[in-house]
């Protein structure tokens, strides 16, 4: 089977159990503040388990694609020495919120594995968790019955609470899981050691392939367990590894989801795979990260030196060194590879297809920018070595090189070695703890439990069209943080605060008591489908109804700078062309940046056309005409623009001003005259392919303006108030000019005469003539 038809057997196979079938989510999170990326199929559906939405099918399936850089097996500086972990991978994935349970996931996990697919039973091991003292909790006897009537008992293994409790995190939903191994080794080496002593053992032919996880407590901040009212099934299954297994070979590197892009390797590097263990790590390393790479731009994320932009770079920079170091590959080469790579999976990723061009301009540039660095290290190297007194280097030099110039230790140890040299890599990872404890210090946070104050939990937007609404507080938690203090996070039953997203910053504003008691609020966030207030200090009475006020001065200048941006990204694809897209945004009060896929620098013609284009759809004051809740289908096939990266649940909203038409939960202005005007204040390049505007509107540009007055006012009282300053200005220029060369000039005639002045002076002393003087000449 390829590839592609395993995918699809998986997703036939659970739509004829009843489940919906649901696109990959993007990888990059934006509403999670625990994960930056989506690291396994359940990342997306967590509102669910939390208990914070309700999925319209309680049966979903789906593959997900997912980026791990850290955690079990999965430390980015050890991918590629290996055949079977990688950053970015597939997950295939049943879901069950409140429907079957233990019986039904096993069962059909069996029968596709078995029945459906052909994988031989005698080949499979299953696990079961075994309890743990600590938590309180027994055997998972319920999941060992259950498999037993699929597979002799010899089969079904025990695993510890590390390898068989599932959790989320520190806290909240988790539960027993069993995880499905499978054993491909030849049956000479399976008659020599059981395969039963394998499991879990790191053995690159005896793996799992798929985890099957009850969901069935609740982890709580003081550690203890608590029952979920409803119980839940999250499975998920290794693609890459089922190919593996399917296509009979004996790394995921040798199935087709990998070979075409190894092959384009082994063609550009004139390297050969399978015949040097240095070279293979290098091409596996490659092949891995330009997948990991290539999604994260396809879904919005680019390369960048903060959060998750920072991950992605530092994946791309560890394949450009491992191609620079073992492939001799001194020129940008990666995104040559871009091209197989959505050959390969734009069938199941259209994305890619679509970004293309785009992400094969991002990932040149980045390989061009980070060879130049390697390029100025390998010189800063060079003098460490000269300066190095004996053969050791020292490991703050070697932390420096990492932390400055993106020098791996692996990569210094190497050209130390060349030249008789090692490193002092005690001192490394020093210097490295270190950075470590400095960033965990400056980011630390303590948050605690929810404390549930009210059984109203409909935490409803009311925002769109109101200011002010009588609310309820239904839980709050503390936070502690090193860098912000201490601060309360609130929930209501309902709320007219927007929640920072879609590049709008979260509303401000204040909650009054009846006896006129203040709270400010000083932000509003969305985590996981609840919106949170932020507030310094709780309310006396917490139980109290109170009345929510958003600052409508703030929200106002937010719209103004929102409906720009629809406008701004309006312009340009009239202007410039449909290929532009929106890559981000933010507005804020006081102005708006929106970033964009365009190739080349805008002229001063067409910033000038941009921004009156924008001016004219103002002064045409264009209603905002709002769909609600509808299809999402249905609004695209109206016309409206989805962005790429951004998550869209089966019912939307669209706004429209005039024909501006695009999918948003932002708030808006009510007409375009509200606006007032629109002024660019710059464009510039952020990434290749990728350009930022920045601009301002309303009251800003008024300031804006003011300020222009008042210093052309200071110009005209300088130049005495002429009718003509700028002519004046050009006439002092000129002038000023001209002075210059009358000076120069002079200067040169006074030189020549003073050189004839010194000479009559020279005076002689036993044959030598000399002159001691003292001369004021500026030339």
């Amino acid at each position: 089977m390829t590839s592609q038809e395993i995918r699809d057997s998986f997703l036939t196979f659970f739509k004829d159990k009843k489940h919906s079938i649901v696109p990959s989510s993007p990888m990059v999170l934006k509403n999670d503040p625990t994960l930056m990326f989506v690291n396994s199929g359940m990342a997306p559906f967590k509102e669910y388990f939390l208990g914070n939405s309700k999925p319209k099918n309680s049966r979903i399936a789906d593959t997900q694609k997912c980026l791990r850089v850290s955690g079990k097996h999965n430390d980015l500086e050890e991918v590629g020495y290996d055949t079977y972990h990688h950053t970015f991978f597939e997950m295939l994935g049943n879901w069950s919120f409140g429907d079957y349970f233990k019986k039904d996931a096993i069962a059909w996990a069996w029968q596709l594995l078995t029945e459906v697919y052909g994988i031989d039973k005698s080949w499979l091991y299953v696990t079961v968790f075994e309890g743990d003292k600590g938590d309180k909790l027994s055997l998972d006897k319920e999941a060992y019955d259950f498999w037993k009537s699929h597979i002799s008992e010899d089969r079904i293994l025990m695993g510890n609470k590390k390898d068989n409790f599932w959790e989320m995190g520190d806290q909240g939903p988790c539960g027993p899981c069993s995880e499905i191994h499978v054993d491909i080794r030849s049956e000479d080496e399976k008659k020599k050691i059981d395969g039963k002593t394998l499991v879990n053992a790191d053995h690159p032919q005896v793996v799992e392939i798929w985890n099957l996880v009850f969901m069935q407590y609740n982890r709580k901040a003081d550690g203890s367990l608590e029952e979920l009212p409803n119980k839940h099934i999250d499975t998920g299954m290794g693609f890459e590894r089922l190919c593996m297994v399917l296509q009979g070979v004996q790394s995921n590197y040798d199935t087709d989801v990998f070979t075409p892009i190894i092959r384009e390797i082994e063609t550009i590097s004139n390297a050969e795979y399978t015949k040097n263990q240095e070279v293979d790590v290098a091409i596996r390393v490659i092949a891995d990260h330009v997948r990991a790479v290539s999604f994260s731009i396809a879904d919005g994320q680019l390369p960048s030196n903060t959060g998750a932009g920072y991950v992605i770079r530092r994946i791309l920079r560890r394949a450009i060194r491992y191609g620079f170091t073992f492939l001799d590959q001194k020129d940008p080469f990666i995104f040559k590879l871009v091209k197989t790579l959505a050959n390969q999976m734009g069938k199941a990723f259209p994305e890619l297809k679509k970004q293309q061009q785009l992400i094969e301009n991002v990932i040149k540039e980045e390989e061009q920018s980070f060879l130049r660095t390697l390029d100025q290290g390998l010189v800063l190297l060079d003098k460490v070595i000269t300066n190095t007194k004996g053969q050791t280097i020292d490991g703050k030099n070697a932390f420096e090189l990492y932390d400055t110039y993106g020098f791996p230790l692996d990569l210094t140890q190497l050209i130390a070695k060349e030249k008789g040299y090692s490193i002092d890599e005690a001192g490394f990872k020093i210097e490295m703890s270190k950075q470590k404890d400095r960033s965990r210090n400056a980011s630390a946070s303590e948050t605690s439990d929810w404390v549930e104050i009210s059984p109203y939990h409909e935490d409803e937007f009311i925002g769109y069209d109101h200011l002010s609404a009588n609310i309820k507080i239904t839980q709050y938690r503390k936070v502690t943080s090193k860098k912000e203090g201490s601060f309360y996070q609130l929930v209501f039953n309902k709320t007219p605060f927007y929640p920072e997203g879609g590049g709008q910053v979260g509303d401000k504003g204040y909650l009054e008591a009846s006896n006129g008691d203040i709270i400010h609020i000083f932000d509003t966030k969305k985590e996981n489908n609840v919106i949170i207030h932020f507030a310094k200090s709780l309310p006396k009475d917490i139980e109290a109804t109170f009345t929510a006020v958003v600052d409508k001065d703030f929200r106002a200048l937010s719209e103004s700078n929102h409906t720009a941006t629809h406008l701004l990204h309006q312009a340009l694809r009239t202007i410039l062309g449909t290929h532009v897209e929106q890559k981000g945004s933010l507005v804020k009060p006081e102005y708006l940046r929106f970033d964009f896929s365009h190739f080349s620098k805008l002229t001063n013609e067409q910033l000038q056309e941009v921004e009156d284009f924008v001016n004219a759809r103002i002064r045409e004051n264009l209603p905002l005409q709002e769909l609600r809740n509808i299809p999402m289908q249905e609004a695209i096939d109206k016309g409206a623009i989805a962005l790429f990266g951004e998550k869209y649940e089966d019912s939307v909203r669209a706004v429209k001003f005039g024909k501006s038409m695009e999918l948003c939960g932002g708030t808006h202005v009510k007409q375009t005259a509200d606006i007032w005007a629109f002024k660019i204040l710059s464009e510039s390049a952020i990434a290749a392919g990728i350009r930022r505007i920045e601009a301002i509107t309303n009251v800003a540009v008024k300031d804006y303006y003011t300020d222009i007055d008042r210093t052309f006012e200071s110009i005209q009282d300088i130049l005495k108030n002429p009718k003509e300053p700028v002519q004046a200005i050009q006439n002092l220029q000129d002038e000023n000019a001209n002075l210059k060369k009358e000076i120069e000039g002079l200067l040169k005639e006074k030189a020549k005469s003073l050189k004839g002045e010194l000479l009559n002076e020279l005076e002689e002393v036993n044959g030598v003539k000399y002159l001691a003087k003292k001369v004021d000449l500026d030339a």
